[in-house]
């Protein structure tokens, strides 16, 4: 069997498309699935309870249950063998902390007591972490900033606007 660390193909022998293919690329998927797919129950639970330890605990099993199930999905995706994205054991640690990260971050603030405060400061850190994800994207993907930002801030307003209207019934 081939070794899952070698990479090979085109543009492959560079080190940058190395570390591309098997830290970036899995770490921007956790990242992306982190911050944006915990939105919609974060912020449901939010407007839904009005209870920023309520809101703190349902982002916290979002965000640990959202790394847990991303690790296993990339680590179980392929061998990485026939791709080159290197062993499926480091990519599912690098897929799986980065989700974590990204949905924690915007979970934090529900330690503050006051949920107008907690939502502002949630808003601001989901700003930050898209415009994070755009250019990372714009760095490593070659992406225009411009079209990079658009497109993850309308993803993120999409989950946001599903989160708000089903927390707000």
């Amino acid at each position: 069997m081939a070794n899952p660390d070698m990479v090979s193909g085109p543009n492959t022998h560079r080190p940058e498309h190395s570390f591309v293919l098997r830290v970036v690329q899995p770490g921007l998927a956790g990242l992306m699935d982190g911050s944006i797919s915990t939105l919609a129950p974060i912020f449901a639970t939010a407007f839904a309870t009005q209870n920023t330890r309520t809101t703190f605990l349902v982002g916290v099993a979002s965000a640990v249950g959202a790394g847990i199930s991303m690790a296993f999905s990339e680590g179980l995706s392929d061998d990485g063998v026939l791709t080159g994205r290197g062993h499926p054991i480091r990519r599912g640690i690098v897929t799986g902390s980065t989700t974590l990260i990204g949905g924690i971050g915007h979970t934090l603030p529900f330690l503050l007591t006051n949920l107008s405060a907690a939502l502002l400061v949630a808003f601001v850190v989901v700003g930050i972490e898209l415009i994070a994800i755009a250019l990372i994207r714009h760095r490593y993907f070659s992406i225009s900033l411009w079209i990079s930002v658009v497109q993850v801030v309308i993803g993120g307003l999409l989950v946001f606007a599903a989160g708000v209207f089903i927390g707000g019934r």
